[in-house]
């Protein structure tokens, strides 16, 4: 017995392993009108995400890992075991699924994810989509989605880091109100959003 039927809801101790987001669940339109539904990632979405790297091109890979990684690495199961099952108090990483018009299987086309920086109030973003699926406006909505959720999960700030030649995010964060500068130290391209400083999205139905 953990606690007692008469235990108001507010009262309930807080569970060891945080259950599953679903309050994170929408369900989404691009811009061409195709269905999609943004949920956070589960466990058993290893095999959907072995098949999400297959058809990434080269410049995808190189754009999200500043290097190139190979196929083999990146669905090693040790690694996608650990992007799969996460801490949802530490990380949110958010899934895009879609039916495939001529096979009706399961696809996911977009990653997004958040992890909160340990010992400080910030979290930094990164977002991957499928080329065939790129400039429909999945990558604003999933880089919004995680500005909303690192706002409700209480964070301070949302940083990100982008190679400079990633224009296309680039724009993404410009749009939702990040500031972008240079560091020449590293080569890389820093935004940073402070959350106090604008007012929280619109609810998506």
């Amino acid at each position: 017995v953990l606690h007692g039927q008469e235990t108001d809801k507010e009262h309930l101790p807080k569970p060891a392993i945080r259950p599953y987001p679903v309050q994170y669940v929408r369900p989404w339109q691009s811009k061409d009108g195709e269905s999609v539904l943004i949920r956070p990632i589960r466990p058993e979405d290893e095999p959907l995400m072995v098949r999400f790297h297959e058809p990434l091109t080269d410049r995808s890979v190189y754009l999200r890992y500043f290097h190139m990684i190979g196929l083999g690495q990146r669905v090693a199961h040790d690694r996608l075991a650990r992007i799969c099952f996460v801490d949802y108090d530490r990380e949110i990483a958010l899934v895009a699924e879609r039916r495939d018009p001529a096979s009706g299987e399961r696809q996911i086309v977009g990653v997004g994810r958040l992890v909160k920086a340990h010992g400080q109030n910030d979290a930094e973003v990164a977002v991957l989509v499928s080329d065939g699926f790129q400039r429909r406006g999945l990558g604003t909505e999933l880089a919004s989605r995680l500005v909303e959720i690192a706002r409700v999960e209480g964070c301070d700030r949302v940083v990100a880091e982008l190679l400079p030649e990633n224009e296309a995010m680039q724009s993404v964060f410009l749009h939702l109100g990040f500031k972008l500068r240079h560091s020449i130290r590293d080569g890389l391209t820093k935004a940073a959003l402070h959350l106090d400083a604008v007012p929280s999205l619109p609810a998506r139905v």
